[in-house]
């Protein structure tokens, strides 16, 4: 699932693309919102928000829309081919007289009105590359529950908007501790600076083309996606394990020597599939 620096990023292209514009093509490939046409409205603004996107368009109304998995919006120059994927997958067209923005494979697409935006984001978190970013609350929000393992916690975007599994595996390896580890069990100290630290590592991201964690040129990341790889620091073979229940379990990766805590005895399967760390610009 695209964290929210890459959100960000998608939410920029959309916002150069569009804002400013008038639409001269307005198609959404969803029952319930067939019949809509914007056409002729202007666009005033793409804005991220955590990981959804709003697109706000004169008339008081907001296209929302979250990327979840497998979701991308391209945007296309005029005579430019359309390279997003097959046409079934297309289900939003948002044209103006020179670009088009094409949104492919989105799971959550809705026309609502701005006065409401409310009711497709107003349970999330502070925002972590957001003008809400309230660091104290955000950590008040993940120590409200101190038995949740920290992964887990970090995930929950109630708790704080944009974090995904790369940047909870890298979180937790930089604050020395598994993901397992509950919470509340985190010295005073390191839950105090999680929150800095979690903004610190999505603005050094968002915009940068490859997400990099480390500093390192030959190495984005410290532990996503690098099992059964040693660890950059100690050399330890990084293990990996799911974590979380059913199709809510993602894919986890950590030092065994590096952190300290919980973990999954060795050779309990991983089911899901590691997303990388490199991007696809949309």
């Amino acid at each position: 699932m695209p964290e929210g620096d890459t959100v960000w990023q998608t939410a920029k292209r959309l916002h150069t693309a569009l804002a400013g514009n008038m639409l001269s093509r307005f198609d959404l490939r969803v029952p319930k919102y067939a019949t809509a046409d914007l056409t002729g409205r202007t666009v005033l603004d793409v804005t991220p928000r955590g990981k959804h996107l709003l697109t706000r368009i004169e008339g008081g109304l907001t296209l929302h829309s979250h990327l979840q998995m497998d979701g991308s919006w391209k945007v296309y120059g005029n005579g430019e081919r359309w390279r997003g994927g097959p046409a079934h997958q297309i289900r939003a067209i948002l044209g103006t007289a020179d670009r088009t923005a094409v949104g492919y494979r989105l799971p959550v697409l809705e026309l609502l009105r701005t006065t409401e935006e409310h009711r497709a984001v107003g349970h999330l978190g502070p925002d972590l590359l957001g003008p809400d970013w309230d660091p104290d609350q955000a950590l008040a929000n993940l120590l409200s529950d101190p038995a949740r393992p920290l992964g887990e916690a970090l995930l929950d975007q109630r708790n704080l908007a944009g974090i995904g599994n790369v940047y909870k595996s890298e979180l937790c390896f930089l604050l020395r501790v598994t993901p397992w580890l509950p919470i509340g069990s985190l010295p005073q100290d390191t839950a105090a600076r999680l929150p800095a630290l979690a903004r610190r590592l999505l603005e050094a991201n968002r915009d940068r083309p490859i997400r990099s964690t480390t500093g390192h040129r030959q190495h984005d990341l410290f532990v996503y996606g690098r099992a059964p790889r040693p660890c950059l620091r100690c050399h330890t073979p990084v293990r990996a394990a799911d974590q979380g229940d059913g199709s809510r379990a993602r894919p986890t990766y950590w030092c065994p020597t590096c952190q300290t805590g919980p973990a999954p005895a060795p050779g309990t399967p991983r089911t899901a599939r590691p997303r990388p760390g490199r991007r696809t610009p949309n």
